[in-house]
Protein backbone atom coordinates (compact mmCIF):
# COMPACT_ATOMS: atom_id res chain seq x y z
CA UNK A 1 0.00 0.00 0.00
CA UNK A 2 1.24 3.48 -0.89
CA UNK A 3 2.43 5.57 2.06
CA UNK A 4 -0.01 8.38 2.85
CA UNK A 5 1.23 11.09 5.22
CA UNK A 6 -0.33 14.09 6.88
CA UNK A 7 1.70 17.17 6.02
CA UNK A 8 2.39 18.34 9.57
CA UNK A 9 5.49 20.15 10.79
CA UNK A 10 7.87 21.07 7.97
CA UNK A 11 8.53 18.83 4.97
CA UNK A 12 10.79 19.39 1.98
CA UNK A 13 10.46 17.24 -1.14
CA UNK A 14 13.36 17.81 -3.53
CA UNK A 15 14.96 16.57 -6.77
CA UNK A 16 11.61 16.08 -8.51
CA UNK A 17 10.05 16.98 -11.84
CA UNK A 18 7.40 19.35 -10.54
CA UNK A 19 4.31 19.41 -12.77
CA UNK A 20 1.78 22.08 -11.91
CA UNK A 21 -0.28 24.80 -13.62
CA UNK A 22 0.49 23.34 -17.04
CA UNK A 23 4.27 23.63 -16.59
CA UNK A 24 7.09 21.19 -15.81
CA UNK A 25 10.02 22.38 -13.67
CA UNK A 26 13.13 20.19 -13.44
CA UNK A 27 15.08 19.53 -10.24
CA UNK A 28 12.39 21.24 -8.18
CA UNK A 29 11.67 21.31 -4.48
CA UNK A 30 8.56 22.16 -2.48
CA UNK A 31 8.45 23.10 1.19
CA UNK A 32 5.30 22.38 3.20
CA UNK A 33 4.72 23.75 6.70
CA UNK A 34 1.78 22.85 8.93
CA UNK A 35 -0.30 21.56 6.07
CA UNK A 36 0.28 24.46 3.66
CA UNK A 37 2.75 25.07 0.83
CA UNK A 38 5.35 27.49 2.20
CA UNK A 39 7.98 27.83 -0.55
CA UNK A 40 9.21 26.41 -3.86
CA UNK A 41 12.49 26.46 -5.74
CA UNK A 42 15.02 24.48 -7.75
CA UNK A 43 18.35 22.85 -7.06
CA UNK A 44 19.67 22.60 -3.50
CA UNK A 45 18.43 25.97 -2.26
CA UNK A 46 15.93 24.57 0.27
CA UNK A 47 16.36 25.15 4.00
CA UNK A 48 16.44 22.36 6.60
CA UNK A 49 13.09 20.84 7.61
CA UNK A 50 11.67 18.30 10.04
CA UNK A 51 11.51 15.82 7.17
CA UNK A 52 13.52 15.95 3.96
CA UNK A 53 12.41 13.66 1.15
CA UNK A 54 14.68 12.96 -1.82
CA UNK A 55 12.19 12.20 -4.60
CA UNK A 56 14.71 10.10 -6.51
CA UNK A 57 15.31 7.87 -3.49
CA UNK A 58 11.59 7.30 -2.90
CA UNK A 59 10.39 7.13 -6.51
CA UNK A 60 13.49 6.62 -8.63
CA UNK A 61 15.03 8.66 -11.46
CA UNK A 62 12.73 11.19 -13.15
CA UNK A 63 10.36 11.16 -10.18
CA UNK A 64 7.29 13.35 -10.73
CA UNK A 65 5.73 15.59 -8.08
CA UNK A 66 2.19 16.91 -8.61
CA UNK A 67 -0.55 18.49 -6.54
CA UNK A 68 -2.96 16.05 -4.93
CA UNK A 69 -5.58 14.63 -7.26
CA UNK A 70 -9.18 15.86 -6.88
CA UNK A 71 -12.09 13.65 -7.97
CA UNK A 72 -15.34 15.55 -8.46
CA UNK A 73 -17.30 12.46 -9.54
CA UNK A 74 -16.82 9.23 -7.60
CA UNK A 75 -19.31 6.77 -6.05
CA UNK A 76 -17.11 4.43 -3.99
CA UNK A 77 -14.36 1.84 -3.92
CA UNK A 78 -12.78 -0.96 -1.85
CA UNK A 79 -16.11 -2.79 -1.87
CA UNK A 80 -17.93 0.18 -0.32
CA UNK A 81 -20.49 2.54 -1.81
CA UNK A 82 -20.72 6.22 -0.89
CA UNK A 83 -24.51 5.77 -0.65
CA UNK A 84 -24.08 3.53 2.42
CA UNK A 85 -23.03 6.11 4.99
CA UNK A 86 -19.96 7.48 6.77
CA UNK A 87 -17.96 4.30 7.34
CA UNK A 88 -18.45 3.17 3.74
CA UNK A 89 -17.35 6.62 2.57
CA UNK A 90 -14.22 6.44 4.73
CA UNK A 91 -13.33 2.94 3.49
CA UNK A 92 -13.66 3.95 -0.14
CA UNK A 93 -11.78 7.19 0.42
CA UNK A 94 -8.84 5.31 1.95
CA UNK A 95 -8.53 3.28 -1.24
CA UNK A 96 -8.63 6.29 -3.53
CA UNK A 97 -6.31 8.33 -1.27
CA UNK A 98 -3.63 5.65 -1.64
CA UNK A 99 -3.93 6.15 -5.41
CA UNK A 100 -3.30 9.90 -5.13
CA UNK A 101 -6.82 11.30 -4.70
CA UNK A 102 -6.29 13.56 -1.71
CA UNK A 103 -9.75 15.22 -1.91
CA UNK A 104 -13.06 14.03 -3.31
CA UNK A 105 -16.63 15.05 -3.84
CA UNK A 106 -19.02 12.31 -2.70
CA UNK A 107 -21.31 11.36 -5.59
CA UNK A 108 -24.72 9.86 -4.84
CA UNK A 109 -26.83 7.92 -7.33
CA UNK A 110 -30.56 8.35 -7.85
CA UNK A 111 -32.72 7.50 -4.83
CA UNK A 112 -35.99 8.76 -3.33
CA UNK A 113 -35.78 12.42 -2.34
CA UNK A 114 -36.15 11.54 1.36
CA UNK A 115 -33.15 9.22 1.18
CA UNK A 116 -31.05 11.73 -0.75
CA UNK A 117 -31.87 14.45 1.78
CA UNK A 118 -30.66 12.19 4.60
CA UNK A 119 -27.48 11.32 2.72
CA UNK A 120 -26.45 14.87 1.85
CA UNK A 121 -27.08 15.84 5.50
CA UNK A 122 -24.82 12.97 6.61
CA UNK A 123 -22.11 14.14 4.25
CA UNK A 124 -22.42 17.69 5.60
CA UNK A 125 -21.90 16.28 9.11
CA UNK A 126 -18.96 14.14 7.95
CA UNK A 127 -17.19 17.15 6.46
CA UNK A 128 -16.79 18.57 9.96
CA UNK A 129 -14.41 15.73 10.87
CA UNK A 130 -13.09 14.50 7.50
CA UNK A 131 -11.32 17.36 5.72
CA UNK A 132 -10.65 15.32 2.58
CA UNK A 133 -14.38 15.35 1.73
CA UNK A 134 -15.31 18.39 -0.33
CA UNK A 135 -19.09 17.96 -0.33
CA UNK A 136 -21.69 15.98 -2.22
CA UNK A 137 -22.73 15.52 -5.84
CA UNK A 138 -26.29 14.57 -6.67
CA UNK A 139 -26.19 12.52 -9.85
CA UNK A 140 -29.97 12.27 -10.01
CA UNK A 141 -32.88 12.11 -9.58
CA UNK A 142 -33.45 14.87 -12.18
CA UNK A 143 -32.28 12.82 -15.17
CA UNK A 144 -33.72 11.92 -18.58
CA UNK A 145 -35.32 8.45 -18.49
CA UNK A 146 -34.07 7.80 -22.03
CA UNK A 147 -30.49 8.20 -20.77
CA UNK A 148 -30.84 6.70 -17.30
CA UNK A 149 -27.70 4.57 -17.60
CA UNK A 150 -27.22 2.74 -14.30
CA UNK A 151 -29.86 4.81 -12.47
CA UNK A 152 -33.15 3.17 -11.53
CA UNK A 153 -35.69 4.63 -14.02
CA UNK A 154 -38.65 4.38 -11.63
CA UNK A 155 -36.91 6.79 -9.23
CA UNK A 156 -36.25 9.54 -11.79
CA UNK A 157 -38.37 12.69 -11.55
CA UNK A 158 -38.74 16.17 -12.95
CA UNK A 159 -37.16 18.93 -10.86
CA UNK A 160 -39.86 20.75 -8.90
CA UNK A 161 -38.94 23.83 -6.89
CA UNK A 162 -39.87 22.06 -3.65
CA UNK A 163 -37.68 19.00 -4.33
CA UNK A 164 -34.67 21.05 -5.44
CA UNK A 165 -35.00 23.39 -2.45
CA UNK A 166 -35.37 20.49 -0.03
CA UNK A 167 -32.18 18.82 -1.21
CA UNK A 168 -30.19 22.05 -1.24
CA UNK A 169 -31.42 22.90 2.27
CA UNK A 170 -30.55 19.42 3.55
CA UNK A 171 -27.00 19.84 2.31
CA UNK A 172 -26.54 23.05 4.32
CA UNK A 173 -24.31 24.61 1.68
CA UNK A 174 -22.18 21.49 1.11
CA UNK A 175 -23.75 20.25 -2.14
CA UNK A 176 -21.05 20.99 -4.71
CA UNK A 177 -22.69 19.67 -7.86
CA UNK A 178 -26.07 18.56 -9.18
CA UNK A 179 -26.32 16.72 -12.49
CA UNK A 180 -29.53 17.59 -14.34
CA UNK A 181 -31.13 17.03 -17.73
CA UNK A 182 -31.97 20.62 -18.72
CA UNK A 183 -34.72 19.66 -21.18
CA UNK A 184 -36.93 18.33 -18.38
CA UNK A 185 -39.89 20.51 -17.38
CA UNK A 186 -38.50 23.01 -14.88
CA UNK A 187 -34.91 22.12 -15.80
CA UNK A 188 -33.64 25.63 -16.48
CA UNK A 189 -35.36 27.01 -13.38
CA UNK A 190 -33.72 24.25 -11.34
CA UNK A 191 -30.32 25.20 -12.77
CA UNK A 192 -30.89 28.78 -11.59
CA UNK A 193 -31.79 27.55 -8.10
CA UNK A 194 -28.72 25.31 -7.92
CA UNK A 195 -26.34 28.04 -9.05
CA UNK A 196 -27.97 30.66 -6.81
CA UNK A 197 -27.37 28.30 -3.87
CA UNK A 198 -23.63 28.28 -4.63
CA UNK A 199 -23.53 24.79 -6.15
CA UNK A 200 -22.51 23.74 -9.66
CA UNK A 201 -25.18 22.66 -12.12
CA UNK A 202 -23.94 19.97 -14.49
CA UNK A 203 -25.58 18.87 -17.74
CA UNK A 204 -25.80 15.12 -17.98
CA UNK A 205 -27.96 12.01 -18.46
CA UNK A 206 -29.75 14.07 -21.05
CA UNK A 207 -31.39 14.08 -24.49
CA UNK A 208 -30.53 17.77 -24.91
CA UNK A 209 -29.57 19.04 -28.33
CA UNK A 210 -26.92 21.72 -28.74
CA UNK A 211 -29.40 24.59 -28.42
CA UNK A 212 -30.81 23.23 -25.16
CA UNK A 213 -27.31 22.65 -23.79
CA UNK A 214 -26.40 26.22 -24.78
CA UNK A 215 -29.47 27.47 -22.91
CA UNK A 216 -28.39 25.50 -19.84
CA UNK A 217 -24.91 27.00 -19.96
CA UNK A 218 -26.32 30.49 -20.42
CA UNK A 219 -28.50 29.86 -17.37
CA UNK A 220 -25.42 28.97 -15.33
CA UNK A 221 -24.59 25.29 -15.78
CA UNK A 222 -20.80 24.95 -15.95
CA UNK A 223 -19.94 21.22 -16.07
CA UNK A 224 -20.72 18.43 -18.55
CA UNK A 225 -21.15 15.16 -16.64
CA UNK A 226 -18.97 12.34 -18.07
CA UNK A 227 -18.79 13.73 -21.61
CA UNK A 228 -20.26 11.54 -24.38
CA UNK A 229 -21.76 9.06 -21.91
CA UNK A 230 -25.55 9.12 -21.28
CA UNK A 231 -26.14 11.86 -23.86
CA UNK A 232 -26.38 12.28 -27.65
CA UNK A 233 -23.09 11.95 -29.48
CA UNK A 234 -21.68 14.23 -32.16
CA UNK A 235 -23.38 14.21 -35.56
CA UNK A 236 -22.42 16.62 -38.33
CA UNK A 237 -25.98 17.96 -38.49
CA UNK A 238 -26.75 17.53 -34.78
CA UNK A 239 -23.69 18.51 -32.75
CA UNK A 240 -25.31 17.79 -29.40
CA UNK A 241 -24.23 18.79 -25.88
CA UNK A 242 -20.58 17.74 -26.18
CA UNK A 243 -19.70 20.27 -28.88
CA UNK A 244 -21.82 22.89 -27.14
CA UNK A 245 -19.75 22.37 -23.99
CA UNK A 246 -16.43 22.28 -25.85
CA UNK A 247 -17.26 25.59 -27.55
CA UNK A 248 -18.19 27.35 -24.30
CA UNK A 249 -15.11 28.47 -22.37
CA UNK A 250 -17.12 28.60 -19.14
CA UNK A 251 -17.73 24.83 -19.16
CA UNK A 252 -15.58 22.01 -17.76
CA UNK A 253 -15.95 18.59 -19.40
CA UNK A 254 -15.69 15.49 -17.21
CA UNK A 255 -13.76 12.63 -18.84
CA UNK A 256 -13.58 8.99 -17.73
CA UNK A 257 -10.25 7.80 -19.16
CA UNK A 258 -10.61 4.08 -18.53
CA UNK A 259 -10.54 2.97 -22.20
CA UNK A 260 -14.10 1.66 -21.67
CA UNK A 261 -16.31 4.73 -21.40
CA UNK A 262 -14.27 6.51 -24.10
CA UNK A 263 -11.93 5.34 -26.83
CA UNK A 264 -8.43 6.81 -26.34
CA UNK A 265 -8.81 8.81 -29.57
CA UNK A 266 -11.88 10.49 -28.08
CA UNK A 267 -9.99 11.28 -24.86
CA UNK A 268 -7.34 13.03 -26.95
CA UNK A 269 -10.06 14.84 -28.92
CA UNK A 270 -11.57 16.29 -25.74
CA UNK A 271 -8.18 17.48 -24.47
CA UNK A 272 -7.49 19.11 -27.85
CA UNK A 273 -10.96 20.66 -28.13
CA UNK A 274 -11.22 22.08 -24.59
CA UNK A 275 -7.69 22.91 -23.40
CA UNK A 276 -7.56 23.60 -19.67
CA UNK A 277 -11.22 22.60 -19.28
CA UNK A 278 -10.98 18.83 -18.84
CA UNK A 279 -11.59 17.22 -15.43
CA UNK A 280 -10.49 13.61 -15.29
CA UNK A 281 -12.90 11.72 -13.04
CA UNK A 282 -13.24 8.10 -11.97
CA UNK A 283 -17.04 7.69 -11.73
CA UNK A 284 -15.83 4.72 -9.65
CA UNK A 285 -18.27 2.43 -7.90
CA UNK A 286 -17.68 0.00 -5.05
CA UNK A 287 -15.67 -2.47 -7.13
CA UNK A 288 -12.76 -0.05 -7.62
CA UNK A 289 -9.78 -1.68 -5.93
CA UNK A 290 -11.86 -4.79 -5.27
CA UNK A 291 -12.68 -8.07 -6.98
CA UNK A 292 -15.02 -8.86 -9.85
CA UNK A 293 -18.47 -9.93 -8.73
CA UNK A 294 -21.93 -8.64 -7.89
CA UNK A 295 -22.47 -5.18 -6.39
CA UNK A 296 -25.28 -2.71 -5.80
CA UNK A 297 -25.11 0.80 -7.23
CA UNK A 298 -27.98 2.48 -5.46
CA UNK A 299 -31.11 0.56 -6.46
CA UNK A 300 -29.39 -1.09 -9.44
CA UNK A 301 -27.77 -4.54 -9.31
CA UNK A 302 -24.38 -4.56 -11.05
CA UNK A 303 -22.01 -7.29 -12.20
CA UNK A 304 -18.32 -6.55 -12.59
CA UNK A 305 -16.42 -8.80 -15.01
CA UNK A 306 -12.80 -8.17 -16.03
CA UNK A 307 -13.02 -4.83 -14.21
CA UNK A 308 -16.01 -3.63 -16.28
CA UNK A 309 -19.20 -2.81 -14.35
CA UNK A 310 -22.55 -3.30 -16.09
CA UNK A 311 -26.13 -3.12 -14.83
CA UNK A 312 -27.69 -6.57 -14.68
CA UNK A 313 -31.05 -5.54 -16.15
CA UNK A 314 -29.92 -3.37 -19.08
CA UNK A 315 -26.24 -4.11 -19.66
CA UNK A 316 -25.46 -0.38 -19.38
CA UNK A 317 -22.02 0.59 -18.13
CA UNK A 318 -22.48 1.18 -14.40
CA UNK A 319 -19.69 3.45 -13.30
CA UNK A 320 -16.08 2.30 -13.39
CA UNK A 321 -13.41 0.52 -11.37
CA UNK A 322 -10.96 3.33 -12.12
CA UNK A 323 -8.58 5.19 -9.84
CA UNK A 324 -7.18 8.59 -10.82
CA UNK A 325 -3.57 7.41 -11.12
CA UNK A 326 -4.71 4.93 -13.76
CA UNK A 327 -6.70 7.72 -15.44
CA UNK A 328 -3.48 9.75 -15.59
CA UNK A 329 -1.61 6.92 -17.29
CA UNK A 330 -4.45 6.24 -19.73
CA UNK A 331 -4.84 9.91 -20.64
CA UNK A 332 -1.14 10.32 -21.37
CA UNK A 333 -1.11 7.05 -23.33
CA UNK A 334 -3.98 8.51 -25.39
CA UNK A 335 -1.77 11.46 -26.30
CA UNK A 336 -2.65 14.11 -23.74
CA UNK A 337 0.49 16.01 -22.67
CA UNK A 338 1.52 15.09 -19.13
CA UNK A 339 1.24 18.71 -18.02
CA UNK A 340 -2.37 18.88 -19.24
CA UNK A 341 -3.32 15.48 -17.86
CA UNK A 342 -2.06 16.55 -14.43
CA UNK A 343 -3.96 19.84 -14.71
CA UNK A 344 -7.10 17.78 -15.42
CA UNK A 345 -6.60 15.91 -12.12
CA UNK A 346 -5.81 18.94 -10.00
CA UNK A 347 -6.27 22.60 -10.93
CA UNK A 348 -9.25 22.20 -13.27
CA UNK A 349 -11.49 20.09 -10.99
CA UNK A 350 -10.61 22.35 -8.03
CA UNK A 351 -11.70 25.39 -9.98
CA UNK A 352 -14.82 23.68 -11.30
CA UNK A 353 -16.28 23.34 -7.80
CA UNK A 354 -15.06 26.65 -6.39
CA UNK A 355 -11.88 25.55 -4.63
CA UNK A 356 -9.38 26.91 -7.15
CA UNK A 357 -8.11 29.57 -4.75
CA UNK A 358 -6.87 27.11 -2.14
CA UNK A 359 -6.17 23.69 -3.66
CA UNK A 360 -5.29 21.95 -6.88
CA UNK A 361 -1.86 23.61 -7.11
CA UNK A 362 1.43 23.47 -5.27
CA UNK A 363 1.46 27.24 -4.82
CA UNK A 364 2.40 29.18 -1.69
CA UNK A 365 -0.52 29.29 0.71
CA UNK A 366 -2.41 26.41 -0.89
CA UNK A 367 -3.16 23.20 1.01
CA UNK A 368 -0.15 20.89 1.01
CA UNK A 369 -1.67 18.03 -0.95
CA UNK A 370 1.01 16.35 -3.04
CA UNK A 371 1.58 13.12 -4.96
CA UNK A 372 5.00 11.68 -5.75
CA UNK A 373 5.07 9.31 -8.73
CA UNK A 374 7.78 7.32 -10.44
CA UNK A 375 8.70 7.78 -14.08
CA UNK A 376 5.98 5.31 -15.06
CA UNK A 377 3.41 7.50 -13.22
CA UNK A 378 2.80 4.99 -10.46
CA UNK A 379 2.10 6.52 -7.05
CA UNK A 380 5.00 6.23 -4.59
CA UNK A 381 3.86 8.53 -1.77
CA UNK A 382 0.98 10.86 -0.93
CA UNK A 383 0.77 13.86 1.40
CA UNK A 384 -2.52 15.36 2.62
CA UNK A 385 -2.42 18.91 3.92
CA UNK A 386 -4.58 21.16 6.05
CA UNK A 387 -8.33 21.73 5.90
CA UNK A 388 -9.16 23.82 2.83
Amino acid sequence: MTSVSTATGSVVIHSARLIDHGVEVADAWVRMEHGRVAALGTGQTWAPADEVVDATVVAGPDAVLTPGFIDIHCHGGAGASFDDGPEAIRSARALHRAHGTTRSVISLVTAPVDALARRVAQIADLMESDADILGSHLEGPFLDPAHHGAHEPSLLRTPTRDDVARLLDAGRGTIRQVTIAPELPGGLEAIRMIVDAGAVAAVGHTSADAATADAAFETGASVLTHAFNAMPGIHHRAPGPVLAAAADRRVVLEVIADDIHLDPHVVKLVFDSAPGRVALITDAMAAAGSADGHYDLGAVSVTVLDGIARADDTGSIAGSTLTLDVALRRATAAGAPLTEAVRALTETPAGAIGYGDRMGRLAVGFVADAVLLNAQLQVARVWVGDRP
